[in-house]
């Protein structure tokens, strides 16, 4: 890079306090960095990703850089939300991405072939929905199925508790999902009932934040930040739902230290990749099943059916069987679609 190009990147540059510790800096990714990379290179954390750049904190700096490594390949790590990318400390171009702790990714939408990165480095997911007939058990559990596929603790917070006189019965039924699943009930405009989620918001951690529009993350990151700078929208009274009002990654600052990354609102999320989520999820069906007496059961009319026979006891639901299939169906679909592509 010659020096008009390197002055010009300077010129986005900024110096802070920071340090690389407050941003969620862990021994997992001090270990991968060593000998001359280490004198050559900087770490940075990319905060938010923009159309053609990111912005990117590090010990002491600010900036705006291209999201683009040198050499590269499509099928190489590219920088997200949440990343941690290594920079050449003279010219801040940026060298690799450091190997990530999780991953969350979906597949692109209108071309279900390829695959959309959301968010990296995450500590715990805060999976949002509202109060209202928004509410959906099938959407948390397609949230949840991601969760524990990336190996996030998820915790479900329930918002607009100001909008109903029973917020306890959407509480039960998000409850009924997994057993000790986190459900946390909140107005998200009031800074009291909000406070109970700082619990997984101290210093250097890193909470990510998920959930349909309209179902107040946007209220939520402002009340946690103590600030109203992010837009939000009025929902529409004929169905309870909102437009997104987000349109970048980004990470916000806590009062408590730690990040809130906000991603735009994902009304259908399709899973990649996702079967060891949906087994973790969907575990008493997956214990029934091995009751079947064929191992290749479909639980349809097969004799000795553990399954069907748990359904007609009660002690499983259809409703729910028919979303475990659902998302068991999508993930196979994928799967053979990841096959195909790679060969």
């Amino acid at each position: 890079m010659g020096p008009e190009k390197k002055d010009a990147s300077a010129a986005f540059m900024k110096s802070t306090d920071e340090t690389l510790e407050a941003l969620g800096w862990k021994a997992y990714f001090s270990e991968q960095i060593m000998g001359e990379e280490a004198e050559q290179c900087r770490p940075v954390r990319v905060m938010a990703v923009h159309r053609g750049k990111i912005a990117v904190a590090g010990a002491g700096l600010q900036c705006f850089i291209s999201p683009y490594i040198p050499g590269a390949q499509p099928s190489d790590d590219h920088p997200t939300v949440g990343d941690w990318l290594l920079i050449d400390r003279d010219t801040l171009e940026p060298i690799r991405v450091l190997g990530r702790k999780n991953l969350f990714k979906r597949r692109a939408p209108g071309d279900p072939r390829k695959e959309q990165m959301i968010a990296a480095n995450v500590d715990t997911l805060f999976i949002v929905a509202s109060c209202n007939q928004d509410f959906s058990v099938a959407r948390l559990e397609r949230y949840l199925v991601l969760a524990r596929e990336v190996g996030v603790d998820p915790v479900v917070v329930l918002t607009k508790t100001d909008l109903t006189d029973t917020p306890e019965t959407f509480a039960a039924a998000a409850r009924a999902i997994e057993p000790g699943l986190h459900v946390e009930t909140v107005n998200g405009r009031d800074p009291a009932s909000v406070a109970r989620l700082a619990a997984w918001c101290g210093k250097g951690e890193t909470v990510a934040l998920l959930g349909s529009s309209g179902v107040g993350k946007s209220t939520l990151v402002n009340t946690l930040r103590g600030s109203d700078n992010i837009a939000t929208q009025a929902i529409r009274a004929g169905d309870g739902t909102g437009r997104h009002t987000t349109t970048v990654r980004e990470m916000h600052r806590l009062d408590r230290g730690g990040w809130l990354l906000d991603t735009p609102g994902m009304r259908e999320l399709q899973l990649a990749d996702a079967t060891a989520g949906i087994s973790e999820v969907f575990d008493d069906f997956i214990l029934m099943a091995q009751g079947c007496r064929f191992s290749d059961c479909a639980h349809g009319r097969e004799p000795g059916c553990a399954v069907r026979a748990a359904i007609a006891e009660g002690t499983l639901t259809s409703a729910r069987f028919d979303r475990w299939c659902k998302l068991a169906g999508e993930d196979s679909v994928g799967a053979a679609r990841h096959v195909k592509r790679r060969r």
